[in-house]
């Protein structure tokens, strides 16, 4: 058994409690004129084979899960056919699978036809095994094996240096075991717990409406765009101050937050890429944090 990566942790006791669909990642690719059904199909094994990512359960032992890879898996793949005037409510629903992580490859694909030469894809993905940066690879790997596919040939591509289960196993060696007081993971688990204490639970700015008691996971995204003139105003200040643009903005929103009220001690997170090596760039894997 291998042990999860320390984010992989947070994640998988946050879906036990949570038990939705809030952490799939789903991807839905339109495919234009003739598919070979059979081709994809395989080219989609293939890419399964080539991530251990997406061929991996998690049991749990002695009330811990463990990534156990299974090997010559084969994933779940669906076809259906579907007007195109329901395609959008196929997919929303497709996409809110729930993953039984303990014995289910936390990956699936649905192959929808809406006409002679109209196809969708499907892919639906636990985050445990993915992220944002793993959209690059995944499609780059589709699109390969699937060329090699339709020629009649399995897919040659080198083959990847490292595993996500590599990741994990360098991490819980270079970190430790945080109830070691002699480990990295101890001492840094201490300074951010002296560091975080006495915050709130959460911003106390008082909002239009009042906060629901279950979430329902209907977030918004907010665009905000500056002209060029602001924009040039931001990197002169972020070059004055010797901090980057990404400092200017963040001081700017504490500031904007605590003016409407979250008072001066201002939290919040923001995600960053975790692929501290270049062997990592390839790999879908859930390495953002």
């Amino acid at each position: 058994m291998i042990p999860l990566s320390y984010a992989q942790q947070r994640l998988w006791f946050l879906s036990r409690l949570d038990h939705s669909p809030a952490y799939n990642v789903p991807i839905a690719i339109d495919l234009r004129g003739a598919v070979d059904r059979a081709a994809l199909r395989g080219a989609f094994t293939d890419v399964v084979g080539r991530h251990e990512a997406l061929r991996t359960v998690f049991p749990v032992h002695d009330g811990m899960p463990h990534q156990c890879i299974v090997e010559n898996a084969e994933p779940v793949w669906l076809e259906s056919d579907c007007p195109a005037t329901g395609v959008d409510a196929f997919v929303a629903e497709a996409s809110r699978y729930i993953f039984d992580l303990t014995v289910e490859l936390p990956v699936r694909a649905t192959l929808l036809r809406s006409g002679p030469d109209q196809h969708l894809l499907l892919v639906v993905m636990h985050h445990i095994v993915s992220d944002g940066w793993s959209m690059s690879p995944l499609l780059r790997d589709i699109a390969a094996a699937y060329r090699a596919r339709t020629a009649g040939a399995a897919p040659a591509w080198e083959p990847l240096p490292v595993q996500y289960a590599d990741y994990t196993a360098w991490q819980q060696e270079l970190l430790g075991d945080p109830g070691d007081p002699d480990t990295i993971a101890h001492r840094q688990l201490k300074y951010w717990t002296k560091a975080l204490d006495a915050l709130p639970e959460e911003a106390t700015l008082a909002p239009d409406h009042p906060r629901p008691a279950m979430p329902s996971y209907r977030g918004q995204v907010v665009t905000l765009q500056f002209d060029m003139d602001n924009c040039a105003a931001l990197l002169e200040l972020a070059r004055r101050e010797q901090v980057t643009l990404f400092m200017v903005l963040q001081a700017a929103l504490a500031g904007t937050l605590s003016r409407l009220g979250a008072g001066h001690d201002i939290v919040f997170g923001s995600p960053v890429a975790g692929r501290v090596d270049e062997a990592l760039e390839d790999l879908v894997g859930f390495f953002v944090n």
